[in-house]
């Protein structure tokens, strides 16, 4: 199975190198993206936004040429549904790391701070405690230092929906922060936060408990939860 790897903010393709062995020792073929603005610190990330992302994705998916499983991680996620939505003949599965898919007209993130027009990494004070379980020092450090400022667009910018057939696309959550006991509870509730997943009509979920950035406290785990889904598609 050919697998498209979406990263979420301030990360490029090298963030899922410890998850990637695993997938292709299983005998997949990995393409690990890194999305418009996020090839380096000194980029132009001028006037890029959520579309542009969500057009890298779709593109990686057409020059595969054939079915993909899309993971998308924490922003990558809606990412990833978006592409889904504009080839849903394409995606036999959509995997979302820590993430969910987005309702119409919302943004990724409108909360983040923009320093000088784009987004560089918060101080780790902006995260919940949830965000961090698992995270080392020396893991944060490391994060820091390979962080690569995000397009303010990709956070801010409405979601684009226009095809209902990404309802039909089978799903997996995996779920870290929160157990996906807590997302069927949301579900439940009517709670908006869940209500494009809810209207999905295949999810299901796996859980690795840890925090916000698992391809880095838990990358074996991960890797492993990834391949499960990949079964199942």
């Amino acid at each position: 199975m050919d697998v498209i790897l979406i990263p979420g903010f301030w990360l490029d393709a090298s963030s899922w190198d410890e998850v990637t062995p695993t997938l292709e020792q299983a005998g997949h073929r990995v393409h690990a993206l890194t999305l418009p603005g996020l090839e380096s610190v000194a980029t132009d990330r001028t006037g890029i936004g959520l579309r542009d992302h969500v057009t890298a994705v779709v593109k990686a998916i057409a020059a595969v040429g054939g079915p993909v499983v899309l993971v998308g991680h924490s922003g990558g996620g809606p990412i990833a549904q978006a592409a889904a939505d504009a080839r849903p003949d394409s995606v036999v599965r959509v995997v979302y790391v820590d993430a969910g898919p987005l309702a119409e007209g919302q943004s990724i993130n409108a909360q983040l701070p923009v320093v000088g027009g784009e987004i560089p990494l918060p101080d780790w004070s902006f995260f919940d405690e949830p965000d961090l379980v698992d995270l080392t020092d020396s893991q944060r450090e490391a994060f820091r230092a390979r962080s690569i400022p995000e397009p303010t667009g990709v956070a801010y910018d409405p979601q684009v929906l226009t095809d209902a057939r990404r309802y039909d696309i089978p799903t997996t959550v995996i779920a870290c922060e929160f157990p996906s006991s807590q997302l069927v509870e949301w579900i439940a509730q009517g709670h908006p936060y869940v209500a494009e997943l809810a209207a999905t009509h295949d999810v299901d979920y796996l859980d690795v408990p840890t925090g916000h950035w698992p391809q880095f406290t838990k990358p074996v785990e991960l890797a492993e939860a990834i391949l499960t889904a990949i079964d199942r598609a």
